[in-house]
């Protein structure tokens, strides 16, 4: 029997608030057994790029990453938050260890083609390490990522955290029972918009099909639920969205996925 593994990738909107962050690293840390935890930060990588004269440009909500926007990103993503992340989860006795996709060789990536828009040193996941993932988790470390990945030849390429929680989720099943868990500001995939407590609490490919139809499902919630499920058909068990109260045994208010 598989031994249980949490990977839990945690939002801008928890990021950028301290209060919810603490709140959220406390849930975390008491997650029993392994666990993985992925962050992004784009929001606090354009507030200090900003204050150092370098200006995020931004197409269809993707970030253009140049030279000098991924040396900022680098800071605050792999220095500023990830630090002060582990720091607070050392505080709270989770033995955790900062990482890029760099740090183990843990992921690979390479730059995405030019298409109809040129997207920089962005990177798209090509594969990931999970027996050198497996080697922290075993010595009883938390992998923390951010979003950042390499490309083998020297170079860091900025890369988008959810995709990075998902391919590591992929990953790690091949000899963990993995739960994936989205963590945001609201409390799961909600029926309406304007309803906080709209909340569709389970969701087959049956019902995300009808959601997609009806336009439930849009926007920025799209690229995350089809990351959701290339998860789960390539064997994850299962995957959760919700705020941070989903991390707790006794919540149930939130959306589970599953094929």
């Amino acid at each position: 029997m598989k031994t249980k593994l949490s990977i839990v990738k945690i939002g801008g909107n928890i990021i950028n608030d301290d209060q919810e962050l603490s709140r959220f690293l406390k849930l975390f840390s008491k997650i029993k057994g392994n666990k993985i935890l992925v962050h992004g930060g784009g929001k606090k990588a354009t507030e200090i790029g900003e204050k150092l004269g370098v200006i995020s440009k931004m197409v269809n909500g993707r970030r253009i990453t140049n030279t000098e926007s991924l040396d900022v990103a680098i800071m605050v993503y792999g220095g500023l938050l990830n630090k002060k992340i582990v720091a607070e989860l050392q505080a709270l006795g989770c033995n955790a260890i900062g990482m890029s996709g760099a740090d183990g060789n843990t992921i690979t990536a390479k730059k995405r083609p030019v298409g109809d828009i040129d997207f920089g040193l962005v990177g798209d996941v090509e594969k990931v390490n999970s027996s050198s993932i497996s080697v922290f988790l075993n010595a009883g470390l938390t992998p923390t990522f951010c979003a950042l990945t390499h490309n083998g030849k020297g170079q860091l390429l900025n890369t988008n955290a959810d995709t990075i929680a998902a391919e590591l989720a992929i990953a790690m099943s091949s000899e963990f029972e993995t739960t994936l868990y989205y963590c945001f500001e609201k409390k799961g995939v909600l029926r309406s918009i304007d309803d906080e407590n709209s909340v569709l609490q389970h969701i087959d490919s049956k019902k995300y099909k009808s959601l997609l139809a009806d336009g439930i499902i849009a926007d920025g919630m799209l690229p995350k639920m089809h990351n959701c499920f290339h998860a789960l058909q390539q064997n994850v068990k299962q995957v959760c969205i919700g705020n941070s109260d989903m991390l707790q045994e006794e919540n149930s208010n939130f959306t589970t996925l599953t094929l």
